[in-house]
Formats: structure tokens, sequence, C-alpha cells
């Protein structure tokens, strides 16, 4: 089972987080406003950010939103991205972190993604020493495949340091995840905060037929990440489907991302607060197990691990 965090009140977390991305870049600080206002009213206490979005912005915003209410609420930041992950370089963006959102301790400081030129046991020992500082209260990794994760479990004992939570891409049109990290985050107690459940916007139905604008038009990283046919095909037959039950593509594509076994917490985001309404949506919409199979079925399931397929759904001798 997957961990449930809190926030410093001890609440438990919320089921979806909200990611701010967009705050300062796409989102001006009038809309920022008004999509923390609509997350927190629909019942939203998990807000992330990072040290690189929007060269620091999305931090000095998400922290003048939070005044008042701090400890209702679950942030998280990360770091690492550029720079790596020695300690030095995690310990300088996290206090710059830290002064932008204006506060002395973080819930959950990430590495942005791993770094494979740094001692995986020099990044942990400074996750350790902030922890003991009282600067953070969970530790996360972010863009990790399954045996860094579990590397970093085995060296954090070392340190009596644990990974609470993995933030990991998934969609309907990016579904590694589920062939060992989301086991895996099950079985070690690792609470899962996936990104982009939207696929960049794919799933939203806005890119049909050419049209749209976003960033799967404005951004080659993303054009190459969501570029193939069959995952436009699929967010197509996925808008089909949304439209024969009556609701709206982009409710379908999150509510179907946090339905997996394992009880992710997607992080949906957004330009505006119509934008995002539909995402916010998906936390009440009831997804069937018989309308998963049908949602499931419209992209490729990932081969299991060991690349047996014909044990996809039923166990067989060697």
């Amino acid at each position: 089972m997957t961990r449930t965090l809190t926030t410093p009140d001890h609440t438990p977390v919320s089921r979806f987080a909200f990611g701010t991305m967009q705050f300062g870049g796409r989102a001006d600080e009038a809309q920022s406003a008004e999509m923390y206002a609509a997350c927190r009213a629909a019942g939203i206490s998990h807000f992330d950010t990072a040290w690189v979005y929007t060269e620091g912005t999305s931090e000095t915003i998400l922290g003048k939103l939070i005044k008042g209410e701090r400890e209702k609420l679950l942030i998280a930041t990360k770091v690492g991205y550029t720079g790596g992950a020695g300690a030095a370089n995690m310990r300088a963006q996290f206090d710059t972190s830290r002064a932008r959102l204006d506060l002395d301790m973080v819930d959950v400081l990430y590495l942005h993604r791993f770094d494979p030129n740094t001692d995986l046991r020099e990044t942990l020992e400074c996750f350790a020493t902030l922890k003991q500082q009282g600067q953070i209260r969970y530790v996360g990794l972010s863009n990790f495949a399954a045996w860094q994760v579990v590397k970093a479990q085995m060296i954090g004992a070392e340190f009596d340091l644990k990974v609470d939570i993995l933030q990991p891409m998934y969609s309907l049109v990016k579904r590694q995840v589920e062939v060992e990290i989301l086991p895996m985050c099950a079985d070690q107690s690792i609470a899962i905060a996936p990104y982009s459940p939207l696929g960049g916007g794919l799933l939203t139905g806005k890119y049909a037929a050419g049209g749209g604008e976003g960033r799967l038009k404005d951004d080659p990283r993303y054009n190459s990440r969501y570029g193939q046919d069959w995952m436009h095909q699929a967010a197509a037959d996925l808008a089909t489907l949304a439209q024969e039950i009556g609701t709206d593509p982009a409710t379908l594509a999150v509510a179907w991302a946090a339905a997996h076994p394992s009880a992710p917490m997607p992080i949906i985001s957004g330009r505006t607060a119509q934008q995002l309404a539909p995402s916010l949506a998906a936390m009440t919409f009831e997804m069937t197990p018989d309308l998963y199979d049908r949602v499931s079925a419209l992209s490729p399931r990932p081969a299991p691990a060991t690349d047996r397929l014909e044990e996809q759904d039923e166990g067989s001798a060697a």
C-alpha cells in the first residue's frame, strides 16, 4: 500500500495535487490566485512547485497565496534539475526556494531528477541532515527509475531515511510506470504524485485535427514527447468516449490516472481557472471498473518487466 502523507496539522493530504509550473509564466499573478482559490474550494491541500519553475516566480507567487493557512497545506518543491545532486547545490537551491516561499520548513523536498555524476550517498545524507534540522518533513524523488529508487532506499537506511514520495510521469499515453514504478511504490509504501496526467494537454482534445494552441506546439520537448501518431489517436478516441458518456476528456483522463490500484495523487495544472475546471471535476467523477477498462484499452498496455507478454493476464510455467 502506498503511503498517506499529512499536512502540518496532521490532516491526510488531498487525493489530487496542484502543480504551479505555470505561475508567473503562462499564468499571471491574478490568474494564479484564481486557480489557487479554485483548488482550495475543491479541497486540494497539496501544492507542488520547483526551484527552476519560471525562474523562481512560481515559488514567490505560491508563497504569497499560502499565507494564513500554511498549516493546512502540504507544500512541495524540487531542487537539482540543474547543477546536480551534490549537497552544496541542493542546499543552495533549497535555501533560495525557502526564501521565495517565505517558509522555514517545506513539507516535501524532491530531487528533481537522477544525477549519475553524484554519489547517491551524498545526496541522501543531505536529505537526512535537512530532515534532522527540521527544514523538511518528507523526502521526494522525481523522474527516477525503479532501480534508482530502490538503491536510494537501501543507501538511505544508513541514515535512518526512507523515500516518502515519488513524482513520475503518468498518463494514458505514458504508461511505462505501470511496469515497475507503481508496483514498487506500493511495495515500499511510497506515495505517488504523478505529473502530466493530461499528456501535456494532448488528452484534453484541443489538438484534434491539428488545432489547439499550447505546449505541444510551442515547446519542442513536449512535441517530441507526445508526437507519435498512436498517442494522437488515443486522444481522439478518449474524446469520443468522453462525449458518449457526457463528460470532458480532461476529466476522464485525470480520473483514469487517479484510479490505478496503487492510488496515485495526480498533479493537475492549468493556465486559467476555466481551463483547470475539467481536471478539478475529476476529483468527484465516478470511475467504474468497466469504464476504467474501456479507457485503458485506448492505449497500448506496456509489457511486463520480464517481457513475457503471455503472462499479462494469467500465470504460466517458465
